[in-house]
C-alpha cells in the first residue's frame, strides 16, 4: 500500500515494476496499492520495496502496513529457507518406522519384577 502523497505514484511505479522480468503487476489506483505476484526464488517483497523507495516513492507507514510487510518478510524468509533444504529421505511407509521403535520398547504384558518376587507368599 502506498501513502496518499504524493499523488500519481502508483502509475509510476506499477510501470516500474512491470518492466522487471517475472513479474505480474496489477495496479489498483483507488486502494493506494499494486498486486504484484513472483516466484520467491527470482523476487522479494523486501527487495520490491527497497527498490520502489530507493526510485522516490512512499509506502504507507501506518502499524497495521508495517506489521502486514513484517509478516510476509517473515513468511518468505523461511519459504526461501525451506527450499534450500534437502529433502529428508522417507520410509517406505509411515507403520515401518514405528514398528521398529515398537519392537525395542517393552510392551504389553512385560513385568520387571523378579520371579520369586512374584512369587512371595
Amino acid at each position: 500500500m502506498f501513502a496518499r502523497l504524493p499523488p500519481g505514484q502508483i502509475p509510476e511505479a506499477a510501470a516500474y515494476l512491470d518492466s522487471l522480468e517475472q513479474l505480474l503487476v496489477e495496479p489498483h489506483e483507488q486502494q493506494r496499492e499494486i498486486v504484484v505476484a513472483y516466484d520467491l526464488r527470482q523476487h522479494s517483497l523486501q527487495e520490491l520495496e527497497t527498490s520502489l523507495e530507493e526510485r522516490g516513492h512512499h509506502l504507507d507507514n501506518t502499524l497495521l502496513s508495517k506489521m502486514v510487510r513484517a509478516l510476509i518478510h517473515y513468511v518468505e524468509e523461511t519459504q526461501l529457507h525451506n527450499l534450500q533444504t534437502p529433502a529428508r529421505p522417507l520410509k517406505r511407509s509411515q507403520s515401518q518406522a514405528y514398528t521398529h521403535a515398537w519392537e525395542r520398547h517393552p510392551h504389553g504384558d512385560h513385568d520387571d519384577t523378579p520371579p520369586e518376587w512374584r512369587e512371595y507368599k
